[in-house]
């Protein structure tokens, strides 16, 4: 099956980055488990809360990876012994990931009651002001400065 790009055009060149991240996207957002919050905590804070519930610390993973915040979980098969009647609590290893913007950091994570939560940070955008010189004449023969046309000065 050919897949259709918005990217394919050749106006569009350098852009397979950002094909990539919206694939990324549209195949995380496919999948359901675990469920999870993103809320704003202060003005420049937001906190990921994932519902893990059966899950230690040692079965979870978050790592970032190019700009992108994994969490992986992988429980132990401790079910040796047992006989189930009906087996409802899910007890599958997922992988839930989240694109995050240039300059986020994560800040930490930590398990309470079986909710993974995960504390990003938005950096304060700093504003830079720069002074551009203001020349004379055409482009390419201010102060001075020579044209080449085809090897030769003009």
């Amino acid at each position: 099956m050919t897949r259709l790009s918005l990217f394919n055009s050749p106006l569009l060149l350098g852009f397979d980055h950002l094909e990539q991240m919206l694939d990324r996207v549209a195949k995380s957002s496919a999948e359901g488990y675990p469920p999870y919050n993103i809320e704003q905590v202060g003005p420049n804070g937001l906190r990921i809360t994932l519902a893990v519930a059966g899950f230690t610390m040692d079965d979870l993973a978050v790592t970032v990876e190019d700009n992108q915040l994994v969490i992986r979980g992988k429980q132990k098969d401790d079910t040796e012994g047992r006989v189930f009647l009906h087996r409802g609590i899910a007890a599958r290893q997922f992988q839930r990931a989240f694109v995050l913007a240039e300059g986020i950091e994560v800040r930490g994570a930590w398990l309470d009651n079986g909710l993974l939560h995960i504390d990003l940070m938005r950096p304060q955008p700093e504003s830079r002001t720069r002074t551009i010189e203001i020349g004379k004449g055409a482009p390419g023969r201010r102060n001075g400065a020579t044209t080449i046309v085809q090897g030769k000065p003009e």
